[in-house]
């Protein structure tokens, strides 16, 4: 309890010095931060007089934009294309921020998909019409090497959608198809859908960071948020987005 007190102090130290010298903050983030960053950054806004200029893409339009020479002043990424920038030399460091799980969600109303084992995901799975998921972002990635490992991806090609843009759960709402998986948060950032997470034998937690340039164009912001979002003040609406503080 002392240092979740602390840490909160901390951050609240911070926002008020920041206040003092109140700035202009360049954000970019890509769609599974949209709904806590939606949330969290006004509340920022709000108690340290900064003005946050908000970036949203695709992670992989982001992390282009930054190899071309544009310069953030907080970037939030998956660790790993925020460790690949960092070794180009693009930013110079990162503090992770939140875990994000991954499952599947079905239409509301429908009866709960049978995941609670390696085994009925697999059976669940092969059992559905259609299944969809992400391609090119993390969780994509992830599924797809998921169905690689249990041997069914021949099985799955046929019945699965591809979705480029967007949450996937947006297709399952639809009735599009059947079962979608992607991020938890994605997938709870979607109504008219029940979301479950894989069990913890395949389970997979993608850490997003925030991750700053060696000269920021902004940097008496860039601390104090960073301690807010990491502060005891922000663990709720991590937690509700079905995300873990890190």
């Amino acid at each position: 309890m002392p240092k979740i007190i602390a840490a909160a102090g901390s951050a609240i130290v911070l926002l008020l010095c920041a206040a003092a010298h109140a700035a202009e903050i360049k954000i970019m983030y890509p769609p599974p931060m949209r709904t806590l960053l939606a949330e969290l950054l006004p509340q920022f806004e709000r108690a340290s007089g900064h003005k946050v200029t908000v970036i949203y893409e695709s992670s992989w339009l982001l992390v282009e934009r930054i190899r071309k020479g544009e310069t953030p002043d907080v970037a939030f990424l998956a660790v790993a294309a925020a460790d690949d920038l960092i070794r180009e030399g693009r930013l110079a460091r990162r503090v992770d921020v939140v875990g994000s799980s991954i499952g599947v969600a079905v239409r509301a109303g429908s009866p709960k998909p049978d995941i609670g084992s390696v085994e009925a995901f697999k059976r669940t799975l092969l059992a559905v019409q259609s299944f969809a998921r992400n391609e090119g972002a993390d969780s994509g990635t992830f599924v797809r090497g998921l169905l690689e490992r249990l041997g069914i991806r021949d099985a799955m090609v046929p019945k699965t959608v591809l979705v480029r843009q967007g949450f996937v759960a947006e297709r399952v709402a639809k009735g599009e198809v059947e079962l979608g998986a992607q991020q938890m948060l994605e997938l709870m950032a979607v109504p008219g859908v029940d979301a479950t997470p894989l069990p913890q034998e395949i389970q997979h937690v993608i850490v997003f960071c925030a991750a700053v340039p060696a000269a920021p164009h902004a940097p008496e912001a860039v601390d104090p948020l960073i301690a807010f979002l990491r502060s005891s003040a922000a663990a709720p609406s991590i937690r509700s987005k079905g995300l873990v503080p890190r």
